[in-house]
C-alpha cells in the first residue's frame, strides 16, 4: 500500500528563531515512529511542512519516489497523506457516516446539487468498520464521547486510503483507559503505512513505536529503538529527566 517518507534538511525559521533546523530521517511502510521532545522543540512545526501548512526554506519532503516539499495540504492528500490534529475537528450536525463522507469530498470536484449522504457513502461505512463506529453511524457526531470523536477523525482520514499517516498528539484529552485502546487501534490500521505520530504520553510513546526520534531546539538530537533512546543521556537531559 505504501512508500517510505523521506525527509531530508527540512528546515523553517521564524525570524531568528531555528524551529526546524535541519531534520533528516524516513518512515518506512509498516512503521510507527514516534516524534518527541519538549514543548516549543519544532514537532509541531514539523509536522505543519509535512503536511503542507508550512512551506520549509530548505530542504526535501518525499513519499516514495513522489515529491512534494512545494504542494498544498489538498494535492498532499490526493498523493496518500493523511492527517490528525491534536483537537479534533468534526461536524456537530452532520451524522457520524455523513462526516467521513465529508472528508472523502475534499479536494474533488462535485455538483453541488448533489446531497452529501449520496457520496462516497460505501468508503465511509467502511472506515468506520475500521475504526469500530458503525453502530453509530447515523447518531449526529456532536453527541459523541471525546475517544470516539477522536475514532471519527482517524476514521475520516483512513477513508481516503493514505500511504502516510500524521498523528499529531493522538491521546490528547483522553482518558487513560481511551488511550490504550486509541493506541491499540493505531497498531492495527499501521499495516501498510508509513505512521509518525508526536505524543507527550511516553507510555504510549514506548510501547507503540517502532523508533523515536527526538527533537530538542528545532534539531534531531536522538533516534533509535525505544528502548536506546529512554537510556539515552541527551534525551533523559532535555526531556524525559532522570528519575
Amino acid at each position: 500500500m505504501g512508500d517510505a517518507l523521506v525527509v531530508d534538511g527540512l528546515v523553517r525559521h521564524f525570524g531568528g528563531v531555528r524551529a526546524v533546523d535541519g531534520v533528516s530521517f524516513t518512515v518506512a511502510p509498516d512503521e510507527i515512529v514516534a516524534l518527541i521532545g519538549p514543548n516549543g522543540a519544532g514537532k509541531s512545526t514539523c509536522f505543519n511542512l509535512l503536511s503542507g501548512q508550512l512551506r520549509p526554506g530548505a530542504g526535501t519532503i518525499r513519499l516514495g519516489t513522489a515529491e512534494m516539499t512545494g504542494l498544498s495540504p489538498r494535492a498532499r492528500w490526493r498523493m496518500g497523506v493523511g492527517r490528525t490534529f491534536q483537537v479534533a475537528a468534526v461536524f456537530p450536525s452532520f451524522t457520524v457516516l455523513e462526516n467521513v463522507q465529508m472528508a472523502l469530498l475534499r479536494g474533488r470536484v462535485w455538483q453541488a446539487w448533489v446531497p452529501a449522504r449520496m457520496l462516497h457513502r460505501d468508503a465511509a461505512a467502511a472506515a468506520l468498520v475500521e475504526v469500530g463506529l458503525s453502530a453509530q453511524s447515523d447518531r449526529p457526531a456532536g453527541v459523541l464521547a471525546y475517544g470516539d470523536i477522536k475514532r471519527l477523525e482517524l476514521a475520516m482520514v483512513l477513508a481516503g486510503r493514505p500511504r502516510l499517516l500524521l498523528l499529531d498528539e493522538p491521546t490528547a484529552g483522553m482518558a487513560a483507559g481511551e488511550r490504550a485502546a486509541l493506541m491499540n487501534l493505531i497498531r492495527t490500521v499501521a499495516a501498510g503505512r508509513a505512521v509518525l505520530f508526536t505524543e507527550h504520553d511516553m507510555g504510549a510513546v514506548f510501547s507503540t513505536a517502532h523508533r523515536v526520534l527526538v527533537m530538542d531546539r528545532g534539531r534531531i538530537i536522538a533516534a533509535g529503538p525505544p528502548a536506546a533512546v529512554r537510556a539515552d543521556a541527551a534525551v533523559r537531559a532535555a526531556y524525559l529527566g532522570t528519575g
